[in-house]
């Protein structure tokens, strides 16, 4: 079957939330809703997400789902205040358990968040079934950009997360923590080997060159003409090009809020005595050093 999926871009971050839904049914998901956040001041707001939950209101659907494709590294997840003003259940992959335990480490966060998954409603296994519906749903285990990252395959539409971009924005970085070039190629394959017609829904678009916003396209399209993708690259000149690549490239500017925020999924750190939230800071572990060392 053939869902109706709407996008909302969230500008700040370049991300795309989707709200899939079968029409008849009038059951839906909303897939990586974002929460806004200013870095300069630490403030959240939810007027994006406030956008998406007016729309499956005005669309009088009932929400089954909010899923995460991963514990995003560029924006702070909405899911929980999506689910407080609609219902439905946060699910992701279940290798959240490993980025929990990588990053846990990473923050200094021990005692304070759990490595279970158990801040989630649901944990997917590779492979899946569930129900949007009358539309029958899979999720492909699909690591290599985190360990945790899965493509959410609901009727003829592939949710496809960062694991890979528009054709003229090639394919996930693998250099964070837990990250894996190989293990990121296997996945693409995994991926490209759906029905040609397929319909991928890109997590993100940075709009390359300045061109405009595009988010939706087909496996035939990234078989023929995706930047990264093209001939018949093996996995090791794959890897070679991504490690290369990824040594260019900076930290995201949201990594440390976000992955603090997501790893819990979409909850907020809890407040102190006097009610204020805060966020850790680790120095000198995250991306390149600055100079000699």
């Amino acid at each position: 079957m053939r869902p109706d999926v709407r996008a909302f871009f969230h500008r700040p971050t370049s991300t795309l939330t989707y709200v899939v839904a079968d029409l008849v049914a009038k059951r839906a998901a909303v897939i990586d809703p974002a929460l806004d956040y200013e870095p300069a001041s630490g403030r959240t707001g939810t007027l994006a997400a406030d956008e998406v939950i007016a729309y499956v209101r005005a669309q009088g659907l009932t929400l089954d789902w909010i899923l995460e494709t991963h514990a995003h590294a560029d924006h702070l997840s909405a899911a929980q205040h999506v689910k407080r003003a609609l219902g439905g259940q946060v699910a992701i992959g279940r290798g959240i358990t490993a980025v929990q335990g990588t990053f846990v480490k990473v923050f200094g966060l021990g005692g304070e968040v759990a490595t279970d998954g158990s801040q989630f409603d649901h944990l997917f296994q590779d492979q899946e079934l569930f129900q949007l519906g009358g539309i029958v749903a899979s999720v492909l285990h699909t690591p290599g950009h985190t360990d945790d990252s899965v493509t959410y395959l609901i009727g003829d539409a592939a949710f496809v997360g960062d694991t890979m971009f528009m054709p003229d924005g090639g394919t996930a970085r693998c250099d964070f923590p837990g990250g894996d070039a190989r293990k990121l190629y296997r996945s693409l394959q995994r991926i490209l080997a759906l029905p040609p017609a397929t319909r991928l829904f890109m997590c993100h678009d940075y709009q390359p060159g300045g061109r405009e916003l595009r988010y939706e396209t087909t496996i035939e399209a990234e078989r023929n003409g995706n930047l990264h993708l093209k001939g018949d690259a093996s996995e090791d000149a794959y890897a070679a090009m991504r490690e290369a690549r990824d040594a260019t490239l900076a930290m995201p500017n949201l990594i440390v809020p976000s992955i603090q925020v997501n790893i819990r999924a979409g909850h907020l750190p809890e407040p102190g005595p006097d009610g204020v939230r805060f966020l850790k800071m680790p120095l000198d572990v995250l991306g390149k050093p600055l100079g000699p060392t």
